[in-house]
């Protein structure tokens, strides 16, 4: 069948035909195949243009239709349009770009217009194989999104709503009013921003049109134009409804950090409204990732809490804080290794938290006979356990709390285990242990001393008499090194040593002693042979210094009491004279390795022998346990008795073990960490559940740039020193060591917590509200909604000018942001209105610069249009409130709208100094004595081509509005286009603003671009107005250019399903039961994913085919 083609070639008034030989172009056209008629125009898009498409469809029969113009994104619609009104399917119609493509990019117009005829011949070869689709309408739901809180999105809300058309506006922070509510004044008219904005923010909150999602986040965006279905995550506020902002809440709170709304000036409380007209006027509760100190504690307390509770006096509340997660504070406050200081984020800026120190003054500033024991409901298990080390205490502690009847039974005459007779009273005093086990017993636990199982009680009586029986008898028994002479009276086992002398039992020690390991029991000996009158102590150890395993605080204090240690030392034989030792023989160590059996490598220095004099040798290399055989329990290596992993189980049913006996000799914090686990596991098994195994993550490790950011928040603020005796003091007894904070120091220290979880979980502030609103195990709810249509307005963020480091900020004191100043202006800022330096003193004189971030190649090419109008109120609001000298620093002075070059003239006219150039650095480094104690600007004034050094008080920088960090994140969900500056696509600059090439979304305000409030506000209306369009017309016409699947050769491997962003295609049995392709027509958006994923060719893109785009292809290549 013979076609005709009709060809429509635009002159674009003069655009295309500048450059474009139109005449020419059109005559070659006309003698192409198929080609009826090639017709040229002034204006193809206009009426008469249009017409001329109409009639020749009708007059001359023509069955295609090519029209070459300016780009398709705008007139695509219209040529079809005509072609429908002319009685052709607009799908039988196609477009040439000779503009953008042509006249636009070329120079030469020879080349150009040769450029043009092969585009149009090009369309002629497609648009003969293009056939026609039907088009199809779809209802249109009314309600719309609009996403973002800010002015563009209230306005739209507003607007949409005034219609009685239901809105749900959706905000990720907890109220909405978007940077505008933290602005002081608008120019030009100096109006309160907080006067023009809390209205309509009130109107939104009260409109019942309006359902206001503050808190939120878009999950997922599925569907099409008129029927999109949206999940919202609601994020938990951690307060509920009931909350009626009466603000007692943040007056129990003790944890403070930086506010965001107050940008860093001053602090807010983790339960708070961002501002006081904040909408919704409910307090959230702010929590981040939970803090690496609570990470690295074995047994994970809440170390935030309880600083945050000292650090405004609340000791006891601490202590019970302390008390939810520590059965033994008191101890763990001396005698713990503390893993949580090692990864306190204070360290990345100076010295970590003192958080051991802390804990020690919280137990030891509590009478714990006066605190209240909790209510614990009894049940009718009952629980033995074995040892009343730390494993033991803690098991039985957190079971008794549970409700269960628990009995301890314990050889030596006092409970602890190695507490009591393994760790010195000048580290951990018996007054101190009695009171943690004090408080044990008082919840119900039994202790019976002097019962040694085996010889008093057997398992089987335990077993017998108990329901589950839990073994935490540690490890008690030195390791020895199996060297010459080791079995002499006066190689003493540390352990013993320390057993000894902690039990009273008179203990001569020589003058001269070697301890021999590196570990805190090696340390301890080497202390206490120290106080048992030895004048010289040795401690010899493999380890290096830095990898030795006592506490470094431990190392230090031993090297103040005069004790010799010597690293990468390894002994190899003890030295007797006459049947005396006389010391130990030593070898340098380059290394050492462990094997999985315990057994150690060790390679030497040959040569390197030499003599540590000695009259006796302690070995405190470790421990292990004592004779577990006696259980008749499955036992592993180093006497350790075998369990399951995760619930402690033995070999023995009804037998459970932990801590020491298990792992070996470890940490006091990890054997409590073990008896608790422990707990949950007796716990889960007598109620007959499953037992949840808790994973905690390792804390992780700063990027440099985060290390940056917590440096430049925070000054550096030296850790509080804890008190000690003097080491002549302490070598004549075993007076305790540590003396302990003051309560100043102790508020100081905690004061330096950086607050990095949010939240502590203290609950204070649950006690004090009355309404009940606080719930900390809120969880976040996803809900599911159905919208027409979907406005964007997420705003921008602002350029951190830090990055331009020749400007000082972050440095200098006084080099503040725009934003930063309008918070200091604001009579309900963080200084009351009060424009003030960091030292509380008046500005006398300050420079604005302009364009920080914006205008320059190196960050950001545009203009952000509102920064010289911001600049100029805030110098009216400087000279206002202070009389200040204020200088600006412009590149050009842009006063573009209504009333804005008037408000520049009169600045000009009240002694504000203008100087046009670019500042080229900011210092403190006077050349001059005026300069001294100033900022000094350096700048070129290029009016008068003088370089100029401007010393100020305070400098201001106006900087750059730019597209939001997650602009790529909201882009891929609502599948719309991003610019070359990285803001949101419009569908066309100047004659479709807020459309987008995804139908049914559009995007308003600072999210396509930097705009100022009154250009927001208009943009806002357009949008609302296309949403409100489609409402009232009820339907949409859906593109006919989708996928389709050709059935035949389909083989239902779902490859299609799986790259369709739209969920368009599924896999379904056809009549023969196989598995085949169908696409959901109304669902696709004919993006062609489908299309390349398709291994067999059976999914095509309907007016997009293969035959359409090779002919097009093969028509651009002909010579």
């Amino acid at each position: 069948m013979t076609l005709k083609t009709g060809v429509y070639i635009c002159h674009c008034g003069s655009n295309i035909a500048r450059t474009v030989d139109v005449k020419q172009v059109t005559e070659y056209n006309a003698t192409l195949e198929t080609v009826e008629v090639a017709r040229d125009y002034l204006y193809m898009c206009s009426d008469l243009g249009q017409e001329l498409i109409k009639n020749d469809i009708k007059e001359l029969g023509l069955d295609r239709v090519v029209v070459a113009s300016c780009s398709p994104r705008m007139h695509e619609l219209t040529f079809r349009k005509a072609c429908v009104e002319g009685g052709l399917n607009p799908y039988l119609y196609t477009h040439a770009n000779i503009r953008e493509h042509c006249s636009w990019v070329h120079r030469n117009g020879d080349l150009a217009t040769e450029k043009a005829k092969d585009l149009i011949r090009a369309s002629v070869r497609r648009v003969y194989h293009q056939e026609p689709l039907e088009v199809k309408e779809a209802p249109v739901n009314p309600n719309t999104l609009i996403v973002g809180g800010g002015i563009a999105g209230i306005t739209a809300a507003l607007k949409i709503a005034a219609s009685e058309n239901k809105v749900y506006l959706v905000e990720r922070e907890p109220s909405i009013g978007g940077h505008m509510s933290q602005l002081d004044m608008t120019f030009p008219t100096l109006d309160c921003s907080e006067c023009i904005l809390t209205p309509k923010m009130t109107d939104v909150g009260n409109n019942p049109y309006i359902d206001l999602m503050a808190y939120s986040e878009i999950e997922e965006v599925s569907g099409y134009v008129g029927n999109f279905k949206v999940k919202i995550r609601k994020k938990a506020r951690f307060v509920t409804e009931k909350c009626t902002a009466c603000g007692d809440c943040i007056k129990e709170c003790p944890v403070e950090v930086l506010s965001e709304f107050e940008k860093g000036l001053s602090k807010r409380k983790a339960i708070y409204i961002p501002f006081a007209q904040s909408i919704p006027n409910k307090y959230v509760i702010s929590r981040n990732d939970t803090p690496p100190c609570k990470l690295a504690c074995p047994i994970g307390m809440d170390i935030q809490g309880y600083l945050a509770l000292v650090s405004v006096g609340k000791f006891q509340e601490a202590y019970q804080l302390l008390r939810r997660t520590n059965p033994l504070p008191s101890v763990c406050g001396r005698v713990c290794y503390h893993p949580c200081e090692d990864s306190c984020k204070r360290g990345y800026v100076d010295e970590p938290l003192a958080i051991n120190s802390l804990k020690r003054f919280i137990a030891d500033e509590v009478n714990v006979e006066e605190i209240e024991l909790p209510q614990i409901t009894p049940n009718d298990h009952s629980v033995a356990v074995i040892g009343s080390g730390p494993a033991g205490l803690a098991a039985a502690h957190d079971l008794a709390l549970w409700g269960y009847d628990v009995t301890i039974f314990e050889a030596l005459s006092e409970a602890g285990g190695m507490l009591r007779v393994g760790i010195p009273e000048y580290r951990l005093p018996r007054d101190i242990l009695r009171k943690d086990i004090g408080y044990i017993q008082r919840l119900g636990v039994v202790i019976n001393t002097n019962t040694r199982i085996g010889e008093q009680v057997t398992l089987d009586d335990l077993e017998r008499d108990y329901e589950v029986v839990f073994i935490a008898t540690g490890a008690q028994e030195s390791l020895r090194l199996e060297i010459p002479r080791e079995e002499t009276a006066v190689v003493i086992p540390g352990v013993d040593l320390l057993r000894a002398v902690n039990m009273g039992q008179k203990v001569e020690m020589p003058d001269r002693v070697v301890v021999i390991g590196g570990g805190n029991t090696a340390i301890d000996c080497a202390r206490v042979a120290r106080r048992l009158g030895a004048t010289e102590v040795h401690i010899t150890c493999l380890e290096s210094r830095d990898g030795m395993p006592a506490g470094s605080d431990e190392i230090e204090q031993a090297e103040a009491e005069g004790i010799a240690i010597h690293c990468s030392h390894t002994v190899t034989k003890i030295v007797s004279d006459n049947g005396h030792i006389s010391g130990v023989e030593c070898l340098d160590v380059c290394s050492f390795e462990f094997d999985e059996e315990g057994g150690v490598s060790i390679d030497t220095i040959q040569g390197s022998e030499h003599i540590v004099p000695a009259g006796a040798v302690i070995l405190a290399i470790g421990q292990r346990p004592e004779s577990p055989g006696q259980f008749g329990l499955s036992v592993g290596r180093g006497n350790t008795i075998r369990v399951t992993p995760d619930t402690l189980s033995t070999s023995r049913d009804c037998v459970f073990a932990g801590g020491d006996v298990v792992t070996g000799s470890a940490k006091v914090i990890e054997a409590i960490a073990a008896g608790k686990r422990a707990a949950r596991s007796i716990d889960s098994y007598l109620k007959g559940e499953i037992l949840e195994i808790e994973e905690r993550p390792a804390p992780e490790r700063l990027s440099d740039e985060e290390i940056a950011e917590l440096q430049k928040l925070h000054p550096a603020q030296k850790r509080v020193e804890m008190p000690q005796l003097a080491p002549a003091l302490r070598i004549g007894d075993f007076t305790e060591v540590e003396q302990g904070y003051t309560i100043g120091q102790a508020q100081e220290e905690a004061a330096r917590c950086l607050a990095c979880g949010g939240c502590c979980d203290c609950l204070e502030c649950e006690k004090v509200c009355e309404p009940e609103a606080i719930n900390h195990n809120m969880k976040d709810e996803l809900v599911e909604i159905e919208v027409g249509s979907i406005i964007v307005a997420t705003g921008y963020d602002d350029f951190d000018p830090s990055v331009i480091s020749e400007y000082g900020y972050g440095k200098y004191d006084n080099v503040i942001t725009a934003l930063e100043f309008e918070r200091l202006s604001c009579a309900a800022g963080p200084t009351s209105g009060e424009i003030l330096l960091k030292d509380g003193r008046k500005p006398e004189s300050v420079a604005i610069i302009h364009c920080v971030g914006s205008r320059d190649q190196n960050y950001h090419e545009y203009c952000s249009r509102v920064c010289c109008m911001y600049a100029l109120k805030d110098a009216y609001l400087i000279r206002e409130h202070t009389g200040a000298e204020v200088y600006q620093m412009y590149i050009d002075m842009r006063c573009f709208g209504e009333g804005y070059e008037e408000f520049y003239k009169h600045l000009s006219e009240r002694g504000i100094h203008f100087i046009r150039g670019k500042a080229s650095a900011v210092t403190d480094h006077a050349l001059a004595e005026e300069e001294k104690g100033k900022l000094i600007i350096t700048c070129e004034d290029t009016l008068i081509g003088e370089m100029l050094r401007v010393p100020v008080d305070m400098v201001i920088l106006c900087i750059a509005l730019e597209p939001r960090s997650d602009a790529e994140q909201v882009a891929r969900l609502f599948n719309i286009s991003r610019r070359q500056d990285g803001f949101f696509q419009e569908r066309h600059l100047k004659l479709d603003p807020v459309a987008t090439p995804t139908s049914g979304v559009f995007v308003i305000g600072c999210c396509g671009g930097p705009r100022d409030i009154s250009d927001t506000v208009a943009q806002a209306l357009g949008g609302a107005g296309e949403a409100l369009a489609m409402i009232g017309k009820g339907s949409v016409t859906l593109e006919a250019a989708v996928a389709a699947v050709s059935a035949d050769i389909c083989i239902g491997c779902g490859r299609c399903t799986e790259v369709c962003e739209f969920h368009s295609p599924e896999v379904i049995k056809d009549e023969w039961g196989m598995p085949v392709c169908q696409v959901n027509e109304v669902v696709c958006q004919g993006c062609g994913a489908c299309g390349v994923a398709c291994p067999t060719g059976a999914m095509s893109i309907r007016h997009f085919t293969d035959e359409q785009i090779l002919s097009t292809v093969s028509a651009l290549v002909e010579v």
